[in-house]
């Protein structure tokens, strides 16, 4: 199945912008995350199609997960 992936703020400096992903049925987010380098800990939100999604979520065919890495300020 394919996925897309796209990165948010300083994720995609360090990563990648958006890219194609190849995965196999029972992917996860976070097992799609991990296999392209991401740890967890680099990672705060998770969107499936515009709505939040939990790191054990499966991931369909043809599904967009955009990724935002904690954010700081003050």
């Amino acid at each position: 199945m394919k996925v897309t992936v796209k990165l948010f703020a300083t994720l995609k400096k360090d990563y990648f912008e958006s890219r194609e992903f190849d995965c196999a049925d029972g992917t996860t987010v976070r097992s799609l995350l991990d296999s392209s380098g991401i740890k967890d800990r680099e990672y705060h939100i998770t969107f499936v199609n515009g709505r939040h999604a939990d790191r054990n979520e499966k991931l369909k065919d043809g599904d967009t997960l955009s990724v935002f890495p904690a954010v700081g300020g003050g």
